[in-house]
């Protein structure tokens, strides 16, 4: 369990050590290219959820990302031995839901940045705190899939 915590609180410090240094050094709808027509920092806001779901509802989205810290806490983690991948899975999804959280609280917002284009198309702009909780919820996936595939083949024996 305490890897996980630590995992979260890592998690957490360096998506807001990033978020705060960008926001030090630029200002909303700056823009720096890296990889010309492809990959940009680009400093937004974004009010809402994933793709701006739910735009200015920003008490709502801190009361669901509370209860979302909740349920993980009380449902999947307290009192379960849990293997490294889960501790390394949920450890990340607390740090992101947290990082942006915090973002909710501090800046009424989300500090976004990473902002690519493939082929024509922009994708919407992001962060670590969403890299970390979309690579935790593919580790999350892929441990139910393999305990399936566990668990019938053991009541196949």
């Amino acid at each position: 369990m305490k890897k996980l915590f630590s995992i979260a609180l890592i998690t957490v410090l360096f998506d807001q050590i990033v978020k705060n240094g960008l926001l030090f050094f630029m200002s909303f709808g700056k823009s720096i290219t890296i990889i010309k027509g492809f990959f940009n920092i680009t400093l937004v806001g974004n009010t809402g959820a994933a793709f701006s779901i739910l735009s200015s509802n920003t008490v709502l989205l801190v009361i669901i990302s509370i209860v979302v810290l909740n349920v993980l806490y009380f449902c999947f983690i307290k009192g379960k031995l849990l293997s490294n991948l889960e501790q390394i899975s949920y450890g990340l999804l607390i740090g992101g839901i947290m990082g942006n959280l915090i973002d909710r609280i501090v800046h009424a917002q989300v500090i976004d940045y990473f902002d690519f284009n493939f082929f024509g198309y922009n994708f919407p702009v992001f962060n670590l705190a969403d890299i970390f909780i979309v690579v935790s919820i593919v580790f999350i996936i892929f441990q139910i899939i393999k305990g399936d595939k566990n668990e019938v083949s053991s009541k196949a024996r």
